[in-house]
């Protein structure tokens, strides 16, 4: 039977992290955001207390994308997201395992957020925190790794969620597999990143060696068009082969203006180096217009969905809508991964392929991407988007001492050039230090060096104070 444990106590901090150059996907441009940590304290039935760690950016508009919110006001959503979590995860007195945790809280947390309009997808934000810093103390606990921890179902992940699936098919799955010893990179092309020359996508000393390439899209057919035709030239040129994504972040207003794209696409010689090597296109349209629009005669190309994933049964509903494909983020929660990872797998079987790809919302250097690039060696994601290790200079404002732990801790992960940052191996990332006794980390932050985090007031009682 998997350990059941409780929740004796959750703090929460942040850390300011100033980008390396402005990252600009759909309507937003980042060029800063706080760097949220959790720390928990669990006590494992018939064991002793145990601490774990985990950490994700506050990434503004994405989440929730609606133009009359500011970009503050959606990350103040996502500290409401972690403060209500941790209040319901904390209310839960008794033992339990770490998914039986996770389920009894999930549905509170979502109705919770809704009466402060905070949607599903930022409601879900806090939960999926807490739940890898839960699986980080519980693994260090009983001294495992993430890896054989999963294998043995340590987190005690049932289908109670996820009722197309029973408890043995997410069992059998788990124990069928095998850490990923490498995972390439899929290098990021920003839509203000520098296309061409010195400093563009095909420059080594820009993309680290990169076999996998995503590819911002504003939502305009043509100016995209346009710019792909560029990119695709300038990829053309590298000395191996490559692949592409592309990912809209919900810009194309309809199945209309998304027609108009896959149409150049398929048709316009000028956009081969692209089209040819293309992978898939996330998340297109707006979730709200996804959900109601069928991808009829478009489901050919391959579309997956990102920000439309915000509850248990999104991938199947997808499914149904002809897209073939779902994104892991550890932000939108490790199990929801790990669920969607066991459908894939059992859809494909029956000979169409569905899969699950690895998209990165700017994990830092350190907890953030080491938990997420963990998360996708488990289920198979063979490479993954990586934002941190271009848009952020290495830890950044991370003090140093920290990340001279992690190089020491992890040094086939991390390297220092001028600073220590990660450390891509002919275009991979390594995973064998993820091994350590824990959810893939040695180390952890230093809690000292670290504020509390901002405690926003709810919307709802902005809104009635007024």
């Amino acid at each position: 039977m998997p350990p059941r444990l409780v929740v004796r106590d959750i703090a929460l901090f942040e850390r300011p992290v100033s980008f390396a150059r402005p990252f600009r996907f759909g309507a937003v441009v980042v060029n800063a955001t706080p760097q949220a940590f959790v720390r928990v304290e669990i006590e494992v039935e018939g064991k002793s207390r145990a601490l774990g760690a985990s950490a994700e950016f506050l990434v503004p508009k994405w989440f929730d994308k609606r133009p009359e919110l500011t970009p503050d006001e959606t990350v103040q959503e996502l500290r409401r997201s972690l403060l209500i979590a941790r209040e319901f995860y904390l209310a839960h007195s008794g033992f339990d395992t770490a998914f039986g945790l996770h389920a009894a809280c999930i549905g509170a947390q979502v109705a919770a957020c809704a009466r402060e309009d905070i949607p599903p997808l930022a409601a879900a934000y806090g939960p999926a925190e807490i739940d890898k810093a839960i699986l980080d103390a519980l693994l260090r606990s009983v001294g495992v790794n993430f890896f054989d921890g999963m294998a043995q179902n340590v987190a005690g992940i049932d289908a109670r969620l996820s009722p197309d699936l029973a408890d043995g098919e997410i069992a059998a799955f788990l124990a069928g597999r095998k850490r990923l010893e490498r995972v390439a990179i899929r290098h990021t092309v920003g839509l203000d990143d520098k296309i061409e020359g010195e400093g563009g996508v095909a420059d080594a000393r820009e993309n680290a060696g990169a076999r996998y390439f995503k590819l911002k899209l504003n939502g305009d057919p043509e100016h995209d068009a346009a710019r792909l035709i560029r990119i695709g030239n300038e990829l053309a040129t590298l000395p191996y082969d490559y692949e592409v994504t592309l990912d809209a972040n919900e810009q194309y207003a309809d199945l209309a203006a998304l027609a108009t794209l896959v149409d150049r696409l398929d048709r316009d010689h000028a956009m081969q180096p692209i089209a040819a090597k293309l992978l898939y296109i996330e998340q297109p349209m707006p979730r709200d217009i996804t959900k109601a629009s069928p991808l009829g005669a478009l489901a050919k190309g391959g579309f997956i969905i990102d920000e439309a994933d915000d509850s248990y049964d999104a991938f199947p509903a997808a499914r149904a809508l002809g897209y073939r494909g779902i994104s892991s983020k550890s932000c939108k929660g490790l199990y929801k991964s790990i669920v969607n990872a066991t459908r894939a797998a059992k859809w494909s079987a029956d000979g169409e392929a569905y899969f699950v790809s690895g998209e990165d919302l700017t994990c830092q250097a350190g907890l953030a991407v080491q938990q997420d690039l963990a998360l996708g060696a488990l289920i198979g994601v063979t490479h993954a988007e990586r934002n941190g290790h271009h848009y952020v200079d290495g830890f950044a404002e991370t003090p140093i001492a920290e990340a001279e732990a992690f190089l020491s801790a992890h040094p086939d992960l991390y390297a220092r050039d001028r600073k220590v940052r990660l450390a891509i191996h002919d275009g991979d990332l390594m995973t064998g230090s993820l091994t350590t006794p824990g959810f893939a980390t040695s180390v952890h932050p230093d809690w000292s060096t670290l504020s509390p985090l901002a405690r926003p007031i709810a919307r709802i009682l902005q809104e009635q104070a007024l």
